[in-house]
């Protein structure tokens, strides 16, 4: 980002439980000064507020409208100096909210130490390391889990291995866009059955097929073309993110399980059950999704064109942004819209096991630290 020259600033939340002692002095200092700044604004802007509602009320015609210096008192000007004052710092933010009990051979801050992240002002990426589970109790982060991943703006799960993975799965069905790997089964999940899952704010990192150096700078490509996106193409990805939930219904991943256990139970006591021949649904062939609840018509122009978000999108689309969030497809002119199928190009399989893609419908955050 540097050497680009991006004016953008990343606050980067490693998530982490580790042993800790208790919470640094700086992170506490640095709540408390935020706790009264907030405390002090408040109180600023009621007292404005009162003061306009009686202007107001008492205003008559020919009468000039408050001026701006009428607003505040000098009192309230020493108290928003004072806490600005005490805001000011000689030293750099903290990178860590805690005291660890063995801070010299923690792998994630000797990773940080490495790479030189100590939250500098030239610093394009910020760094919080929490190494504690989320809790609304918490005086330093005071949120749950839930919110406090709706408040990002994507979530990074570059895991060399995990079964499943629950922690992209749950930014999606929040909306948050993430990064997996194709190592992990959400990875694999997402990968099998939608053509451009990139397009709907799922990026997967290749750690199959690639070396170590190379899955490594796809994973910071990734990264830093997000943090190249405007407000309005984060908002068109976000709505699309989560469109994908209704792929993560139980409804669908209970026939999964389903499938799974009749397919392990065959292969395990292959005498048990009558014919050679494994059912149908092992064939490869994927069940149809049906269109969810919350997604709304994509609108058309005269051309018939069909956008993959809004009508900001077909804004921009008309503007001429060559962009990937913004992809468009002509439809087939007999097609009835009332009728089109569910907006995700997925892939259909055939019996012998391989994919084609069917016709296309359409088209930082939080830090996981399982990933090596």
């Amino acid at each position: 980002m540097k050497s680009a020259g991006s004016d953008m600033t990343v606050v980067a939340f490693i998530i982490m439980p580790a042993q800790t002692q208790s919470l640094t002095v700086e992170a506490l200092k640095g709540q408390a000064v935020i706790k009264s700044l907030h405390d002090t604004v408040k109180s600023i802007e009621k007292e404005i507020g009162k003061k306009i509602f009686e202007r107001a009320l008492a205003w008559h015609e020919g009468q000039e409208l408050p001026e701006d210096k009428d607003l505040m008192t000098a009192q309230d000007k020493i108290m928003l100096r004072r806490r600005l004052y005490a805001m000011k710092r000689n030293n750099l933010p903290p990178i860590v909210t805690h005291n660890m009990v063995n801070d010299a051979e923690d792998p994630i801050l000797n990773q940080i130490r490495r790479c030189q992240l100590f939250n500098h002002p030239t610093d394009r990426v910020k760094i919080v390391f929490h190494p504690e589970f989320l809790s609304s109790a918490n005086p330093v982060l005071p949120m749950d889990y839930d919110d406090f991943v709706r408040g990002t703006h994507m979530g990074v799960f570059a895991s060399y291995y995990e079964p499943w993975g629950y922690t992209p799965a749950e930014c999606t069905v929040m909306g948050v866009p993430s990064i997996t790997t194709n190592l992990s089964g959400f990875g694999c999940y997402m990968e099998e059955l939608i053509e451009n899952a990139q397009d709907y704010g799922i990026y997967i990192v290749d750690r199959r097929m690639k070396g170590v150096d190379d899955s490594v700078n796809q994973l910071a490509q990734y990264m830093y073309d997000f943090t190249t996106k405007s407000k309005r193409q984060r908002i068109n990805q976000r709505n699309r993110t989560e469109r994908l939930s209704d792929l993560l219904d139980w409804k669908r991943m209970g026939m999964e399980y389903v499938k799974a256990r009749q397919l392990a139970l065959r292969r395990a006591y292959p005498n048990s059950f009558e014919g050679d021949e494994e059912p149908g649904f092992f064939d490869g062939t994927e069940m149809k999704v049906s269109r969810p609840l919350s997604a709304p018509g994509s609108p058309r122009d005269r051309s018939g064109m069909m956008t993959p978000g809004d009508f900001a999108s077909l804004q921009e689309g008309r503007e001429g942004l060559s962009t990937e969030d913004y992809i468009a497809w002509k439809l087939p002119e007999e097609e009835d819209p009332d009728e089109y199928p569910f907006p995700l190009t997925l892939k259909a399989k055939k019996t012998s096991g391989t994919s084609t893609p069917t016709t296309p419908t359409m088209g930082v955050g939080l830090v996981n630290g399982n990933g090596h």
